[in-house]
């Protein structure tokens, strides 16, 4: 597989190179560090909708939870900045490896589910507690499914690469 140049351009800039290189607590840990701090956040409040909607902590009414919302847009905030941060400092890394592709389509399947069930499952006041469990079991499955995804193909992705940066192959 032929690497493109602009991955060695990214890599060589004072970006790249400072957030892989820099002894600054800001470095590359401290972006790692907010990266699943966002992940938590988002993923955190998706799976305690998520459950909630398929019956766990059914005395909990469910309407509330709908202030999780912005909890779940700051962290997708968060992950996105950060990720693409993370992305700088090793472009060859993930945009080479498959597996970077199956993290990003779960995180947009995850997203997509998410902003569906804000609005069609608590969006609407008029609904009621059954009529809101009713819409969003289903919604509530795959969007559980979407996050793990997301999150076991992000963890894999540091076991998958096979360039680590451009014209070096993983190991090599």
């Amino acid at each position: 597989m032929a690497v493109p140049e602009i991955f060695n351009t990214i890599e060589q800039s004072g970006i790249s190179i400072w957030l892989r290189e820099s002894q600054s607590i800001f470095g590359f840990y401290f972006i790692l560090l907010f990266h699943t701090i966002g992940m938590s956040l988002v993923v955190g409040a998706n799976a305690v909708v998520d459950l909630r909607i398929l019956g766990v902590a059914s005395d909990l009414p469910l309407r509330p939870l709908k202030r999780l919302f912005g909890i779940m847009w700051t962290g997708l905030g968060i992950n996105v900045t950060t990720g693409l941060l993370l992305l700088t400092a090793y472009p060859t890394k993930a945009l080479t490896n498959p597996d970077f592709y199956v993290k990003l389509s779960f995180i947009g399947l995850a997203v997509f589910t998410m902003r569906r069930m804000n609005l069609q499952v608590l969006g609407g006041s008029s609904l009621s507690e059954a009529a809101m469990i009713a819409k969003g079991k289903v919604m509530a499955k795959w969007s559980l499914v979407f996050w793990i995804g997301a999150v076991g193909a992000g963890r894999l992705l540091s076991e998958t690469s096979r360039y680590f940066f451009y014209g070096h192959p993983a190991g090599g």
